[in-house]
């Protein structure tokens, strides 16, 4: 069984596993939610006296300044959306919003419906030299994502289609629906240099038109053909309709599959990634890609100031139970057109812990919405956090051996454009 320990600080909720009984990750999400409760009746008073003092005044200061009042914050967000709106993108001349006058809630909603274009890229594989990330090449085969995520980082992205990174990030996709073709190009250059490719790094490859399209199973099936190694991030369980193909490529070690965390409390997932799977489908997934002989990850990502720090301990223990072997996290990050949306967001869905979270994001980001280390952040928060995670890492012995992929046996394409043999 699982039980809840506390401990001095608010946010650290630890869960032990009782060696005597064993129940579901159901128990687990019940005591998370009960914790969480406990945390928003906590933070409400903190709320209150956060700013007596007059250092704190300066704090309050900062806020106002990084996380402005947004006008339309009010407007409720839509069933099965993220973002409570969808305001312009950065390169518009004209910034159109909406604000609910008072009238909205006599009328009922339109239905936002998800509409899916197709797009023929240009080319597939792109390229990073950024000392932060740990590849230097990935492919995408979507355009925004059906999933949701309000704290997506890859929103602004659809600013530079004319876009808006709020809603249109959501119901306005892309499919590159030639990105097979292009990859098999781009490995039959000369010269090219084979290394792991990061499949879903800005959107999810497996988000739900991936069940129409199978885009990223025809790249799976090109890199198992051509024998080049890749690296998966996603949060759907449709990643084991692949599994037959992942294992055969595993057995080549070829291949490596991450799968984000962010909480194990479904009602809380709901509102912060609507559209995604749920966090025990999750994990399920991961134990069928473990038992399948898989090498597997889980991503603790993002840790939420204030909203999800209580629970990175809870599931490394229950990603280790099912399985994984390594085991990584990345901080909440706001560049970009998502600071606005994740405050819009926050102030509708968690007005009592606000100014608690934006002012721990203050202080891991150097005072700005989104500056210092990418990925951890900088200040005596983010070292705590780190901190923790790194000790329950080694207990649970995750990640003690990091896997390296095999490049090693890369079969170029030997006429661009011809057909695959697969066999």
């Amino acid at each position: 069984m699982f039980t809840l320990c506390s401990h001095s600080s608010n946010d650290r909720r630890v869960l032990q596993r009782d060696k005597e009984a064993n129940v579901g990750v159901e128990t687990v999400i019940l005591k998370l939610s009960s914790a969480r409760s406990r945390l928003a009746m906590t933070h409400t008073r903190d709320n209150k006296s956060a700013f007596s003092s007059a250092s704190n005044q300066r704090r309050r200061s900062a806020l106002s300044k990084s996380f402005p009042e947004i006008p339309g914050q009010s407007i409720s967000r839509q069933k099965g959306r993220g973002s409570p709106s969808n305001r312009s993108g950065r390169f518009e001349n004209l910034q159109r919003e909406r604000i609910d006058d008072g009238w909205d809630n006599l009328e009922q909603k339109e239905v936002l419906k998800t509409e899916i274009q197709t797009e023929r890229a240009k080319s597939i594989i792109t390229r990073n030299n950024s000392p932060d990330i740990s590849f230097d090449r990935s492919i995408n085969p979507y355009r925004g994502c059906e999933h949701g995520c309000i704290y997506c980082y890859a929103r602004p992205t659809h600013s530079y289609l004319g876009l808006s990174p709020g809603l249109d990030f959501e119901t306005r996709l892309f499919a590159k629906t030639n990105a097979p073709e292009l990859l098999w190009k781009e490995l039959a250059k000369p010269g090219y240099v084979p290394k792991p490719i990061a499949l879903g790094t800005n959107t999810d490859p497996y988000q739900p038109l991936e069940k129409d399209f199978e885009i990223t199973r025809q790249i799976l099936e090109i890199l198992e053909a051509t024998r080049h190694p890749v690296t998966i991030v996603t949060k759907s369980q449709m990643i084991t309709r692949d599994l037959p193909l992942l294992t055969r490529m595993a057995n080549r070690n070829l291949v490596k599959v991450a799968i984000s965390v962010t909480s194990l409390d479904h009602r809380f997932a709901r509102k912060l990634e609507p559209r995604a799977t749920t966090p025990k489908k999750r994990l399920e997934a991961l134990r069928q890609l473990s038992d399948a002989g898989i090498p597997t990850a889980v991503m603790v990502a993002p840790i939420i100031p204030a909203l999800n720090t209580h629970e990175i301990e809870a599931i490394l223990q229950a990603a280790k139970a099912a399985g994984v072997q390594e085991a990584g996290y990345v901080i909440l990050r706001l560049p970009l057109e998502v600071r606005d949306l994740f405050v819009e967001w926050l102030r509708a869905e968690f007005p009592s812990v606000t100014n608690r979270v934006l002012a721990q994001v203050l202080d891991i980001r150097e005072g700005k919405a989104y500056r210092g280390e990418r990925m951890r952040g900088r200040g005596a928060f983010a070292d705590s956090i780190a901190d923790r995670f790194e000790l329950t890492r080694k207990k649970l012995q995750l990640g003690i051996r990091e896997l390296r992929l095999n490049t090693d046996d890369f079969k170029a394409p030997s006429v661009p454009g011809a057909q695959l043999n697969l066999f």
